[in-house]
């Protein structure tokens, strides 16, 4: 056994492959999966886990990988963390469910109130629990639509919010997100997002030109909210130009629209603060929570100005297991590791590790346009040399080359030429530093 570096005792912290990626044992459960699971639920690394903690997955075959993927920005504080672990086993000895709407608990309004202390902003905040990301800026926006009496939602390109009907229409990617699906929700409109790789437009510029597209195609008069990701997650990793942020949500302010920052994959020290909106001092009139909240249980949060999440008619809000005391139970644990260890200057280290590996990569492989990110949430995208040009078969073939040799990677973005560096913030430096090495052979191998 040897230490991760969140929460103790976990797994041999090493990249073992002692057979081909995915191996017999994994091949002969694609079988059953193809035979009993829809194959609209796709997988990106066909290995069947049986064991994960620190940074590394390992599979049925014994197949020890290295993880960089965190189950998607779930797992920041490790898989099954002390105190994620302790808690969990207390409160299901204790009771799994009551639904929070028939007979409350402590759990949900202790997570409700760590909420108001760690999300932006000093004013009186309320919150209210859901299950899933998309679940939550459902419910942002309905929130959002009784407190202002206003319809319209702006949203912005290249985003992604969710899979529900609604967060499908504020949803930017077709493919694999949307096709087929509609017809979807109205009165949802796409502003131009600040991309500095793409339109070299300073922050203000750019928040200018989206400012005039909202003006002219929705008129401020009609907006209930801007639905925004601070750093763009599906969308590629971008990080919008300094500026871009604080002012639209100036923007917002004077005109009685909801800002709303979407940090389901930004937030809980993710991009080396508690919320990436932390980083320009945004203060948003209400967040949206999932992913990394609960390490890795469902659970989901709205919280926002006291009286904007007060606007809604008793009953109006809620769901039969929104804020499942487990989940909660869960996610006071990961709250725990992620103070205790300080987690978001894990997550800055981390992210000046990645960096400093991807620019030394970048030297010799001019196919890398540009490395981006926050803290544990950085990125490569990939274009033919000296242009703008996406290369999404490069990045498949790195990416292959990478789960072959027991590496979790994930792809992303609009054109599908983006990489997604996402470690465990229990990651050790030397396994993150194996598996850039690892990263560099894929690009030289497929040079």
């Amino acid at each position: 056994m040897t230490e991760s570096a969140v929460g103790g005792p976990t797994l041999p912290q090493e990249r073992r492959l002692v057979t081909e990626i995915p191996g017999p044992g994994s091949l002969e459960r694609l079988d059953r999966k193809k035979a009993h699971v829809a194959d609209g639920v796709g997988t990106t690394l066909p290995v069947f886990v049986v064991a994960a903690g620190g940074g590394v997955l390992v599979d049925v075959d014994g197949n020890s990988l290295i993880d960089l993927g965190s189950g998607i920005a779930v797992t920041s504080v490790g898989n099954a963390a002390d105190a994620v672990r302790r808690n969990v086993h207390a409160q299901v000895d204790a009771f799994t469910h009551t639904c929070f709407m028939v007979t409350p608990y402590d759990g949900y309004v202790d997570v409700c109130a760590a909420l108001a202390e760690l999300t932006p902003g000093d004013h009186a905040k309320k919150s209210a629990l859901f299950n899933s990301g998309a679940e939550a800026v459902e419910n942002a926006v309905k929130i959002a639509r009784v407190a202002t009496g206003r319809d319209a939602v702006v949203v912005f390109d290249h985003a992604y919010h969710g899979r529900t009907n609604l967060t499908m229409a504020m949803t930017a990617k077709n493919m694999p997100y949307k096709n087929g699906f509609g017809p979807f929700a109205g009165e949802v409109y796409r502003a131009p997002m600040s991309y500095p790789l793409r339109d070299g437009l300073s922050g203000e510029d750019a928040a200018a030109r989206a400012i005039d597209v909202i003006d002219k195609q929705v008129g401020a008069a009609n907006l209930a909210c801007i639905v925004i990701e601070p750093v763009l997650g599906e969308g590629g990793f971008v990080v919008p130009a300094p500026g871009f942020l604080p002012a639209l949500a100036a923007w917002a302010k004077a005109n009685g629209v909801v800002f709303i920052a979407d940090e389901i994959q930004s937030g809980f020290c993710r991009t080396g603060d508690w919320f990436a909106s932390d980083h320009e001092g945004v203060v948003p009139d209400l967040v949206t929570t999932a992913k990394g909240i609960a390490g890795g249980l469902p659970l989901a949060g709205v919280t926002g100005r006291a009286e904007l999440m007060d606007s809604v008619h008793v009953g109006g809000l809620g769901g039969t297991y929104g804020g499942n005391p487990i989940a909660c139970a869960a996610a006071l644990g990961s709250i725990e590791e992620m103070k205790e260890h300080d987690l978001a200057a894990r997550a800055r280290a981390i992210g000046e590790q990645m960096h400093a590996r991807l620019e030394a990569i970048a030297v010799d492989h001019d196919v890398i346009a540009e490395i981006r990110g926050r803290g544990a949430m950085m990125a490569i995208e990939l274009c033919a040399p000296g242009t703008t040009d996406p290369d999404p078969v490069r990045t498949a073939a790195v990416s292959a080359y990478c789960h072959q040799h027991g590496v979790v990677t994930l792809t992303c973005g609009t054109w599908g030429n983006v990489f997604r560096f996402l470690p465990p913030l229990s990651i050790s430096d030397a396994l993150l530093d194996e598996a850039f090495d690892v990263v560099a052979e894929a690009f030289a191998a497929t040079a």
